[in-house]
């Protein structure tokens, strides 16, 4: 019985991603939990791109898969694609025929699609196609008859000599089923192209997998897996399969009923960092043993096991209004505030370039540590400092320039001339500006609030803005001043 709860010392994993549509988060779970059990015990890991389906593989589902796993910023050690394996395939279902393994099925509606046979409930398999002689199915095909190659399982219960396969999975424990209950599967279509079953197990035996740690739909898969291993000749991996992720409705997350919410391009591009949505990820059917949330990748993957695994489906939660799960903006959140100024300024540039603002990097790196504590995604940094870069400040109510608890317009337009004529002579840096804007207060008769009030709002057309002074710092002297200008003219339409 195949154990998944041994390592070998230097496992080797793949992540085997069908090109049909965009990297998937579950998907690209998959790929982190392989990643992170290779790493955590200094194994290989493989990329293959499992594209023998060419009806539905597409070159933007390549690029979109390829797009999704460099912005994670896992590294891989080998990359394959099966289709340029085809040989070994085919030469693996030559090789189960010649034993008597597999056998020819001719008939039509059996082609080689197991959605076909699974859709008939109780077709198992066909025995006019599995008792055909030698001869006669080498006549047919000699004849130019269409046929898919299938796996002759075992069949004993009629003999009372039943079969049992049994494996234990590295999550779910011991798995047993009669092998009466496994359909006669096909390895090879008619048109000759090798099936999943065939085309991975083949691949993973050359390949010398070691661990296959994929989603739980592919749990069942597995026995018809360890007969085309056994029938090849080759020692089965261990097998690890992992929780799905579903819907807030219990429902599996799927492209087509949940759309881009579960695309792994849509939360890079609304601005998640890739370590926050790989930690995001990992919580999700996995718990550290410290019951930790907030961990960065090395932690993690010093931690990782598949004892760690949980058997529970995991539930990412989101509505139609806010696509991202609550817990996936908060440690998003949490990963910006820990990341290096000049790294998370790198992070948010192509934001700014994106929006179409003058951004150079030096003004970036100015604004940073500004707005780092003020944002959750990368793309809020637009919304938090946008009036750094603009001409002309977005309109806004001049009611907001008003001092509150008994401020007036009079007040305001006090403060905001006063400002006018202090700030001139004050050099623009942060302890110069706070002196002379207290001293103003002072003048005034005003405490600081109703002092730095207004001139917020007319530096940055808003109330919530970042720390006054550093702002000012960044904006300049002449933007400020122009903008203070604007700001008493607005006062002034107030009467």
């Amino acid at each position: 019985m195949p154990d998944s709860t041994s390592t070998p010392l230097a496992p080797r994993v793949r992540f085997a991603p069908s090109p049909t549509g965009f990297l998937h988060v579950g998907s690209a779970r998959t790929f982190i939990f392989n990643w992170l059990f290779a790493r955590h015990n200094h194994g290989t890991m493989i990329l293959r791109l499992d594209d023998t389906d060419v009806e539905r593989n597409t070159d933007v589902s390549v690029r979109s898969i390829f797009d999704g796993l460099h912005w994670l910023g896992l590294n891989w050690d080998e990359e394959y694609k099966q289709s340029d394996r085809l040989a070994l395939h085919q030469q693996a279902a030559q090789d189960l025929f010649a034993k008597g393994l597999a056998y020819r099925d001719f008939t039509p509606a059996h082609s080689g699609d197991d959605n076909q046979s699974s859709a008939q409930g109780a077709w198992l398999f066909n025995p006019g196609m599995r008792e055909l002689s030698r001869e006669e199915s080498d006549r047919r095909a000699a004849s130019g008859e269409s046929f898919a190659l299938r796996y002759r399982v075992p069949r004993g219960l009629k003999s009372g000599v039943a079969r049992i396969l049994s494996f234990v999975d590295g999550v779910y424990g011991a798995q047993s089923k009669a092998a009466d209950e496994v359909e006669d599967f096909a390895l090879l279509r008619s048109d000759g192209m090798p099936t999943y079953h065939l085309a991975s197990c083949a691949d993973d035996a050359a390949l010398n997998i070691s661990h296959i740690i994929r989603g739980q739909d592919h749990l069942t898969n597995t026995y018809k897996h360890l007969l085309i291993f056994e029938g090849l000749g080759a020692t089965a991996p261990h097998f690890a399969h992992l929780p799905l992720l579903v819907a807030p409705d219990g429902a599996k997350l799927s492209k087509r009923k949940h759309g881009p919410v579960v695309s792994v391009t849509t939360y890079r591009d609304s601005g998640f960092l890739p370590a926050a949505f790989i930690n995001f990820l990992c919580l999700l059917g996995w718990s550290p043993k410290n019951d930790l949330e907030f961990m960065p990748l090395e932690q993690i993957a010093a931690l990782f096991t598949l004892e760690g695994v949980n058997r529970a489906n995991a539930v990412v939660n989101f509505t139609d209004a806010d696509p991202f799960d609550p817990k996936a903006v908060w440690l998003n959140a949490e990963h910006i505030r820990s990341l290096p100024v000049e790294k998370l300024a790198s992070e948010i540039a192509p934001f700014f370039a994106e929006a179409g603002y003058n951004a150079t990097p030096e003004k970036i790196a100015a604004i940073t540590p500004l707005i780092r504590e003020r944002i959750k995604l990368l793309r809020e940094a637009i919304g938090a400092a946008d009036f750094f870069f603009l001409e002309e400040l977005a309109p806004y109510d001049p009611a907001e320039l008003i001092p509150p608890k008994g401020g007036d317009a009079a007040m305001a337009r006090r403060v905001l001339s006063h400002a006018l004529e202090v700030l001139p002579a004050v050099t623009f840096d942060h302890d110069s500006l706070d002196k002379a804007l207290r001293e103003a207060a002072a003048t005034l008769g005003l405490k600081a609030g109703p002092m730095f009030q207004p001139i917020r709002v007319a530096v940055c057309g808003r109330k919530n803005a970042p720390p006054l002074f550093e702002t000012m710092t960044v904006l300049g002297r002449d933007v400020c001043l122009n903008r203070i200008r604007q700001a008493i003219e607005k006062l002034e339409s107030l009467g």
